[in-house]
């Protein structure tokens, strides 16, 4: 092959090689978009299902759609509140619903229950041994969070309950602050 004919080989290959790539931003960028407008579209719904409890439940829908919630636990306690569990009550029937209609489905890649502690543990434990234990306590409230919105006696939940196996997660994240987060 001569000298000029394997430049234009390449040229051409370069030349590809460009428009692949200028195929794959604009994808990229569709794929963003699509995001943003079904992460605006579930905002939307959440706080048209939820805005006029969230005073009352001391709770906040965020624009990347946490629901966040004051979960007054005891110190130390991994027991749900009773004012808590009749929140959830209200509230984890209705978020489900509300998550596994048709136009929301297909979407969720995740809901994480996100349980939370103080910064403390006691005088007498080491910083290091602190960090531990909070992040033992609110893993298991975050479960025990998760576990009862999972058995509460609703159609919708009994009939998702697959479904909730698959997205639903319980994490604890220690002392990053004083409130358990339901995140979608």
């Amino acid at each position: 092959m001569n000298k000029s004919a394997s430049m234009g080989l390449a040229d051409m290959m370069s030349a590809l090689m460009m428009v692949f790539m200028f195929i794959s931003i604009a994808f990229l960028a569709q794929l963003e978009q699509s995001h943003m407008t079904f992460t605006k579209t579930i905002n939307t719904a959440l706080h048209a299902e939820f805005d006029h409890d969230l005073a009352r439940w001391k709770a906040q829908i965020t624009d990347d759609n946490v629901v966040r919630f004051h979960a007054p636990f005891l110190l130390g306690s991994t027991k749900i509140p009773n004012d808590f569990k009749d929140v959830l009550k209200e509230f984890c029937p209705r978020y489900i619903r509300l998550l596994v209609q048709d136009e929301f489905i297909d979407g969720i890649q995740e809901v994480k229950v996100e349980g939370h502690t103080s910064k403390g543990w006691n005088k007498h434990t080491s910083w290091e041994n602190s960090f531990i234990n909070n992040i033992e306590l609110s893993q298991q409230r975050a479960i025990n969070v998760l576990s009862f919105c999972y058995l509460l006696e609703d159609p919708k939940i009994f009939l998702n309950r697959e479904w909730l196996e698959k997205y639903f997660h319980a994490n604890g994240l220690a002392s990053r602050y004083d409130h358990f987060w339901c995140i979608g």
